[in-house]
């Protein structure tokens, strides 16, 4: 019972030893802000890689999906693949993707599936036919446009005259005069 009493003595209030720990205001704006610097560094280990909701089970079908969906356009995004993409069309498409894929259609007939439901379009590498003639050949003919306006400013450049212009005497005199050449 007495060590009991002794630690009743020898041990401070509460509230002295929330005083003592206390921290000024600086520390507190100091601590916040690393703490919130943490957390924001710390964001990306809490970030989803990819979308688990419609995976394959079997790791080879996944890979085939992932296969197929990397050769579909997002139609929303038009830049992305399905795989890349967060948007709900393309999410809809690696579904669809998957579905065909678990049961069991070659790479071949998903392919066909998904370009006779939504056309062209979502075929990121398009067939080459009349129909898609200018979309091949856009990157071509921006390419040419590009060089005929670069030949045409040259051209009127040089049928305009105006080129390297001689100084008269009077502005040879006066920038001498203002770059310090003595002579002037």
């Amino acid at each position: 019972m007495k060590y009991f009493d002794t630690l009743k003595r020898r041990a401070p209030p509460p509230a002295a030893w929330l005083r003592r720990a206390s921290l000024s205001l600086a520390h507190k704006s100091g601590l916040a802000a690393a703490l919130a610097l943490m957390l924001l560094l710390s964001a990306p280990a809490f970030a989803q890689i990819g979308d688990t909701t419609y995976r394959l089970r079997d790791p080879g079908q996944e890979t085939r999906a992932r296969e197929i969906g990397k050769e579909l356009r997002c139609l929303v995004c038009q830049n992305q693949s399905i795989e890349d993409s967060d948007a709900p069309l393309a999410r809809d498409l690696r579904r669809i993707v998957r579905e065909q894929v678990e049961q069991g259609a070659s790479n071949e007939q998903v392919m066909r599936f998904v370009h006779e439901r939504y056309g062209d379009f979502v075929l990121l590498r398009p067939p080459f036919r009349w129909s898609t003639l200018l979309l091949w050949a856009t990157p071509a003919l921006a390419l040419l446009g590009g060089l005929f306006a670069i030949w045409r400013s040259r051209r009127l450049e040089n049928t305009t005259g105006i080129g390297p212009l001689e100084l008269t005497e009077a502005e040879r005199k006066r920038l001498a005069a203002l770059q310090g050449d003595p002579k002037a």
